[in-house]
Parts: structure tokens; C-alpha cells; sequence
């Protein structure tokens, strides 16, 4: 009876265990008003509060974030003057700039063409429809969402998986049939001969679930990585140049163009990692399937080529607004990659230093898209008083955009810039690093590939933005402290939160390849961990050979200097 009594108290507990967390933690965490610097500890109690509220999500993720505009003012930490701002930099505009360019993308269907041609091109022998499909999710989520991205192309999997080795049910009973008889029947259909044992049908069978395994799973982790490759493809990136801007205002190292020349091909290489890890794992790299070869999959392969040349077919030629569309988005990435890459003069010496940045350009662009005509233009329409009095319609409808931006990442987005700003106008981040010296004894690029490991492992269980958030201002302050170019441990920190692969609930797209069913929590965890691994040593060769080029990452650069002795003063108050 007590342990009948005891389970139904646990239960009741759990249905409020979002409301308890917001009641205690805030009492749990009063010591620290007591026991630190006044300053310090009032921010740390934010910080922390907050953290905690990201990481359990105990209220919505964007409520969280505006939790500065009110305890920070309140708390004596930083005026509201200073803390609204926070929440509108340039780099949110960037990123708003990205998403409207993303939504007219997706209203026009543009990325589905793109995606379809990139899988006519591959072909689709397993291993290289697997190396397609990640080529097409990477690319599709440097530009669009993550989410957006996975949503779009299970689909097409599905598709082309049902073509290659018919219905998934079926397939499901062949793994587990006994009986030769019934098994035969139901795989004649899909081979050109029919097999003869039990044991091989069997064996044929759990083959294909690992096939269409591998091709679920590869999709939201190429998503993942694609999006690290543009500053506006995962907000962690605009985290870091937000943070950067805040810290170190004389650092312009980072903008569209220079992150591109180093993160695209970080991304191709770990891209290529993932998709022999993945192909080598579900089955899909062997010579029969990478070689062109007539043999019983031969009638399948067929026949999915075929599924794709018809959804491309009903595409249909490139109207006008799909052709204005890829204009424009090739112009915004072209214009943004060449406005200052800095191994060569951009456009912006046209203009007054320091004036032109990227969210100016992507600014301008995105706002031609609400008032470009979707409908080819045309003199004779004024003159033809039989022609239809049409509407006029753009490219993009204010409507459209506001439905497809995610408002509530925008206002995280503040949310982090704000916390970043308490911590360095409060002293907190000084007073963290201080105590934070003997890890100067390690060597730095040990500590780069623990510092990536460490946020890859941290993000499996709590958001990415939110992650990057709690840990950047922590890093930048550790960096200073122990000389080393600040950027050397950021950049790491800010790319290892996008590789969140063990586990369904680590990303939005592991859990929407997960909740299609046919995905185990054990598949993700065998296959993620090793794509950590390789994720996190590829993090470690580009910063120690590119990157180390590229940012000048062996010297102790002059923009810190003036930040560290400001930060070192401040830290001699607090400790003595």
C-alpha cells in the first residue's frame, strides 16, 4: 500500500515538474546573492536561473530570454537602456534576412528542384543516393532552416525507398519470416530472380532495413553539418560574431565571407566522413552497389530512378519567379561572400569604413523580394484591353514571411546577447576566468578538442543556441586568461554545439527522422557517437592548418590586448 501510495505521489510530482523547477530553483540558487562579489552574484544567479530554465525547458525557450530585460534592471546588474538593445543588433537582421530569403525559397519550390536534380545527377546505387541525399540536406541547410530541411527531404526518401525495396511493413515481417514459402511471394515482386532460402531471404531483407535506415538517418545529420558552413545557417554562428562584437569591438576577423572560406570546407570534409561512416555502417558502400552492375537490384534501381525523373518532370520548366528567386539568392550569397572576405578587397571600401555590414546587405536584397513581380513583365499588358486585370504579385508577401520566421529564435537570439553583455558590464565573466588559470597548463589544442567535445556532449541534451549562450562568454574569458587568440577556442566551442547526434531530442531534425518510426534510439546513439568523434577531430584539423592560417590563430592579436587589461584590472578588485 506505502508503494502504491509513494508511485502516486512520484507521478503526481512529475505532471508538475515544470512548476516546481520555476518555484525552487530560484530559492536553491539565493545563496549565491550571499556568498559572492554583490555584482557578480547577482548576474551569476541570472545566468545560472536562466541556464537552468533553457536547459529544462522549464518555460518556453523565448521567454527565457527576455528574463534580462526584467532582473537585470531590477537586480542593479545593467539599465535597461542597455539591455533592450541586445535583443536587435545587426546580426539579428542578418538572420531575419536569412529566414525571408529562406521563405521565398520555399514558396516558390525552389529547393525541391535543387534537391531533385542533385539526386538525378548521383544516381541512386545506395551509397551514392546516400552521399545525394546528405549533398542536397548540407546545402539546402545553409540557407534554410535545419528543420525545413529534414522536413522536406524524408519525403523524397520515402519515396525512393519504397521504389528501391517496396512496402516498409513487409519488409519488417521478411526479417523475422521462418517460412520460406510466404517470404518468396512477397520479395518476388522486387527481384529479377526470385531467392531461394528462408535464411537468404532473411538476410536480403534485414539488408534493406539498414539501407533505409542509413538513408532516414543521414538526412538530419547532413543537415546539421550543412548548417554550419554559412553564419546564417544555425544561430550558434551568430552567436559567436554577436558575442565577438560585444567583447572584442576592434576584432572584424568574422563576417559572412571569412566564416564561408573556412567553415564550407570543414563542412565538406566532415561531410564526407559521416557519409562513409554511414554508408559503411547501414550497408550502402560496397563495390556491387558503387559499381554499375546488372544484378537483382538492377529492376529496383530502375525503378526509383524512374520516381525521380517523374517528380522532377512535374516540375515542370523554371517558371519566372523561380529564375527571380535563384537570381536573387545567388546575388545575396555572392554579395555577402564578397562584401570583406579579407583575403582579397570587397565592395565595402566603396563606402564609409565601418558603415556597410553584412545585415545591410541582406537587408537590401530580401526587401527587393516584396515588390519584384512573380509574373514575367510585359509592355503589351498596358495596351491590350483583353488581358486580364490580375492582381499584382510579388515575389514574396509580408504575410508569407511572417508566418515562416521563427520569432522566438530571433528574441533567443537577444536573450544571449544580453546574458553576454550582463557578464562583461558586471565583472562576472573576469571573475569566472580567474579562477579557470590552471587550465593553462594544458596544452591549447588539447583544450580545443575538449572544449568541442565537451559542448558536442552538452548539446546531445539541451539546445544548441542555449548552449552556446551559457558557455561562450565563459571561453572568451578562459582564451584571455591563458593567452591564447580568443578565437581559437571559440570558433570550436561554436561548431561542435551543431554536432548533436546520439540522441532523437538533441535536435529538431533528429526527432522528426525519429518520429517517422523507423528509427531505434540505439540506431542514433551507435551511429552519432562515432559521427561526435569524427566531428570533433575534424574541428581540430581545420583550426590547426586552415584556420590557424586564416585568423592568425598562433599570435596574440591587438584587439585583445586593451579587453584583457581591462578584464585584469577588474579581476584584481574582485579577488583582493
Amino acid at each position: 500500500m506505502e508503494m502504491e501510495t509513494i508511485s502516486t505521489f512520484a507521478k503526481k510530482l512529475w505532471c508538475v515538474k515544470k512548476q516546481l523547477i520555476l518555484f525552487l530553483t530560484p530559492l536553491i540558487l539565493l545563496p549565491l546573492l550571499f556568498g559572492l562579489p554583490e555584482k557578480e552574484g547577482k548576474c551569476l544567479y541570472v545566468v545560472l536561473l536562466m541556464a537552468v530554465f533553457w536547459c529544462t525547458e522549464a518555460l518556453p525557450l523565448a521567454v527565457t530570454a527576455m528574463l534580462p530585460v526584467c532582473l537585470f534592471p531590477t537586480m542593479g546588474i545593467l539599465p535597461s537602456k542597455k539591455v533592450c538593445p541586445q535583443y536587435f543588433l545587426d546580426t539579428n537582421f542578418l538572420f531575419l534576412s536569412g529566414l525571408v530569403m529562406a521563405s521565398a525559397i520555399e514558396e516558390w519550390g525552389l529547393h525541391r528542384r535543387i534537391a531533385l536534380k542533385v539526386l538525378k545527377i548521383v544516381g541512386v546505387k545506395p551509397a551514392w543516393l546516400i552521399l545525394g541525399m546528405m549533398i542536397t540536406s548540407a546545402f539546402l541547410s545553409m540557407w534554410l532552416s535545419n528543420t525545413a530541411t529534414t522536413a522536406m527531404m524524408l519525403p523524397i526518401a520515402n519515396a525512393i525507398l519504397e521504389s528501391l525495396f517496396g512496402d516498409l511493413d513487409t519488409l519488417k515481417e521478411n526479417c523475422k519470416v521462418k517460412d520460406e514459402t510466404e517470404a518468396r511471394v512477397k520479395l518476388k515482386h522486387k527481384q529479377t530472380e526470385p531467392l531461394n532460402t528462408a535464411e537468404e531471404i532473411r538476410t536480403e531483407s534485414e539488408y534493406q532495413m539498414k539501407v533505409w535506415k542509413g538513408f532516414l538517418i543521414c538526412i538530419p545529420y547532413a543537415a546539421s553539418i550543412g548548417g554550419t558552413a554559412t553564419l546564417t545557417g544555425t544561430a550558434p554562428n551568430l552567436i559567436l560574431i554577436g558575442q565577438l562584437k560585444s567583447y572584442f569591438p576592434e576584432c572584424d576577423l568574422i563576417n559572412f565571407g571569412s566564416w564561408f572560406a573556412f567553415a564550407f570546407p570543414l563542412m565538406v570534409f566532415f561531410l564526407i566522413l559521416g557519409w562513409l561512416w554511414i554508408s559503411f555502417l547501414y550497408g550502402g558502400l560496397n563495390t556491387r552497389l558503387c559499381v554499375k552492375k546488372q544484378d537483382e537490384r538492377a529492376q529496383a534501381e530502375a525503378k526509383a530512378e524512374a520516381v525521380i525523373d517523374e517528380d522532377y518532370r512535374k516540375l515542370g520548366p523554371i517558371n519566372f519567379a523561380e529564375g527571380a528567386i535563384a537570381f536573387f539568392f545567388i546575388l545575396f550569397a555572392v554579395l555577402l561572400f564578397t562584401r570583406d572576405p579579407k583575403f582579397v578587397t570587397g565592395w565595402s571600401t566603396f563606402f564609409n569604413k565601418g558603415y556597410v555590414s553584412d545585415a545591410t546587405t541582406g537587408v537590401i536584397i530580401v526587401s527587393i523580394l516584396f515588390f519584384f513581380p512573380s509574373q514575367k513583365p510585359s509592355l503589351s499588358w498596358w495596351f491590350d484591353s483583353r488581358a486580364p486585370n490580375t492582381p499584382y504579385v510579388p515575389l514574396l508577401s509580408w504575410k508569407k514571411a511572417q508566418e515562416c520566421v521563427p520569432w522566438n529564435i530571433i528574441l533567443l537570439l537577444g536573450g544571449g546577447f544580453a546574458m553576454a553583455k550582463g557578464c562583461e558590464e558586471s565583472g562576472l565573466a573576469a571573475w569566472i576566468g580567474a579562477y579557470l588559470q590552471p587550465i593553462a597548463q594544458v596544452p591549447p589544442a588539447v583544450a580545443v578538442m575538449f572544449i568541442t567535445a565537451f559542448l558536442a556532449c552538452f548539446t546531445e541534451f539541451a539546445s544548441n543556441t542555449a548552449t552556446i549562450i551559457i558557455f561562450l562568454p565563459v571561453i572568451a574569458e578562459l582564451a584571455m586568461f591563458v593567452k591564447v587568440n580568443p578565437l581559437y577556442f571559440m570558433i570550436p566551442a561554436t561548431t561542435g554545439c551543431s554536432f548533436a547526434f546520439m540522441l532523437p531530442v538533441s535536435t529538431p531534425p533528429n526527432s522528426i527522422a525519429f518520429a517517422s518510426g523507423h528509427l531505434l534510439v540505439k540506431d542514433m546513439v551507435k551511429t552519432g557517437f562515432v559521427m561526435n568523434i569524427l566531428g570533433i577531430l575534424s574541428v581540430s584539423l581545420a583550426m590547426n592548418t586552415w584556420g590557424r592560417a586564416m585568423f592568425s590563430l598562433e599570435t596574440y592579436p591587438d584587439w585583445v590586448i586593451f579587453t584583457f587589461h581591462h578584464v585584469f584590472e577588474n579581476t584584481q578588485i574582485v579577488i583582493f
